[in-house]
């Protein structure tokens, strides 16, 4: 391993500023400390508009959840201490029960030059084969800003990938790309290794079966239920990106085609074309989605005709008796952060609800086009890099019989009487494709649905509760204090000092 020395120009910020110096600033000090290549490439990667940037949590939440799921992959972040208090919460909210690494700065260590190497000290540290395949290194907002480039950290110490990456809030638009940074990032690195001679074999690898890679963080029972739709076409499915191990990266790159469920992991999927893997759009979702999304991932394989029309023709038979059994008569908006909205409305339509509005807070790509103009001719209107308050209009213009979307969102539309699901925790958690999702979204919708009711009288019964003057302590204007609550405060504290001073004589 050679001996990497510090950057040769100390990594710089403008002085006063920090992580609040705003997003302008912090792009500015990013380019003037060499990062315009980095800058440049993520908004290629995550084109902003029609607005700059969704509400969002931290960016980095995202890929330091990708790197807590891996098994032998050790985190290390780089950032204020603030940030990295903030992040930790993720993998204790994941149960990951794993050590998130540290490497704490200050003004002198950031602008000399020192943090740089505190990072390369920590991760030769860190880097233990009989512990770990990978450690990660991710720069938040400020080290990013002045420059600090893991790009000059060893590629690897006694067999252990390092790999760095940069997740500045000011450059990654919502915490769902930046699992694609890291997903990306570990993609290169598996090919480039891949190429270059053998590689450990994949867990359950079937030799000569063709893989299907699916690209997404999948609800535990989708991959099964894609497997058995593949199947009938002799397909195997590969196991699913992010990967849970880092032998489940080259299984994916032995595949005869990416399936992009989650369309918005472009490093990811520049990753297979570049190891000339074709990448298929949309999903196994409803029965219309299902039917072109296996003649296009067949077509891909290089299958007759003949097989791929008998494992659609099964597939659709059994999607529509699922669909026909789980009916949804209601109006639903349809709006989160996750990737597959698009494909919950479709299969939402297909099962007979009108769905007006869908909004995501990821942006348009290639991979979502057929589900985009799919919803469109349905009447929906998709809404990409939807702010808050788009997904507020929407929901208060078409007053749906359900709304699915964020935590502020479904407070809101409570407190409106408008019954409403949050899209993580609720639609996310349960199965999207195949038949055992045609029948998962008919239950919950409806049994929020029949609330409608309950929720308008508790609307009525605590009318003004907490609003408006009602609010607090129920004052309009400055507090007054009592009449003479001074004089008395003035008295309690004497009585308390002269009570101290017996006391210590």
């Amino acid at each position: 391993m050679s001996d990497v020395p510090p950057p040769a120009a100390p990594p710089t910020l403008p002085p006063g500023e920090g992580c609040h110096g705003g997003r302008e600033t912090m792009q500015a000090a990013a380019r003037a400390a060499g990062k315009s290549a980095a800058l440049d490439r993520m908004l290629a990667d995550y084109p902003r508009g029609p607005h700059d940037q969704p509400q969002s949590m931290c960016p980095a939440f995202g890929a330091l959840r990708v790197g807590l799921r891996m098994r032998r992959v050790a985190t290390i972040l780089s950032g204020s201490a603030c940030c990295v208090y903030g992040l930790t919460f993720t993998s204790h909210f994941y149960g990951a029960r794993r050590t998130v690494g540290y490497v704490p700065f200050n003004s002198e260590t950031l602008v000399t030059g020192r943090l740089f190497e505190d990072i390369r000290d920590a991760v030769r540290a860190s880097a233990r084969p009989e512990e770990h395949d990978a450690v990660v290194v991710i720069n938040l907002c400020v080290p990013t800003a002045s420059g600090v480039p893991l790009d000059r950290l060893p590629r690897q110490i006694d067999g252990v990938r390092i790999i760095g990456i940069d997740v500045p809030g000011f450059g990654v638009p919502t915490h769902a790309e930046a699992k694609d940074v890291l997903a990306g990032a570990m993609l290169r690195t598996a090919r480039l290794e891949a190429e270059a001679g053998p590689v450990a074999r994949p867990r359950d690898r079937q030799e000569g079966e063709p893989l299907v890679a699916p690209i997404g963080e999948l609800f535990p029972a989708d991959p099964p239920g894609i497997a058995a739709l593949l199947r009938p076409m002799g397909l195997g499915l590969a196991p699913p990106l992010p990967a849970r191990e880092w032998r489940d990266l080259y299984a994916s790159l032995d595949c005869v085609a990416a399936a992009a469920l989650h369309p918005f992991y472009t490093a990811t999927l520049r990753e297979f074309r570049a190891a000339g893997r074709p990448v298929i759009g949309s999903g196994p979702v409803g029965a219309e989605g299902s039917a072109a999304w296996l003649e296009a991932i067949g077509r891909a394989a290089g299958l007759p005709a003949a097989r791929i029309g008998a494992a659609t023709d099964q597939a659709v038979a059994a999607i529509r008796a699922a669909l026909a059994r789980h009916p949804i008569q209601a109006r639903v908006t349809v709006s989160g952060y996750e990737g597959s909205e698009l494909l919950v409305a479709r299969l939402l339509i297909e099962a007979g609800a009108e769905v007006p509005y869908i909004g995501t807070a990821l942006p348009r790509t290639e991979w979502s086009e057929p589900d985009r103009t799919w919803l469109e001719a349905r009447g929906a209107h998709v809404q990409y890099r939807a702010s808050l308050e788009q997904d507020l209009a929407a929901m208060r213009e078409v007053r749906p019989d359900l709304a699915l979307g964020t935590t502020p969102l479904v407070q809101a539309a409570k407190e409106q009487g408008v019954p409403a699901l949050y899209f993580t925790n609720m639609v996310s958690a349960r199965p999207l494709f195949g038949p055992a999702g045609a029948g998962a979204l008919a239950g919950i919708v409806a049994a929020q649905t029949r609330q409608s009711g309950r929720f308008s009288r508790m609307v009525s019964f605590f009318e003004g509760v907490g609003a408006r003057d009602a609010a607090g302590y129920g004052f309009a204007g400055k507090p007054a204090d009592p009449p003479g609550f001074r004089e008395r405060q003035r008295k309690l504290r004497a009585m308390r000092v002269k009570a101290d001073e017996a006391v210590g004589s």
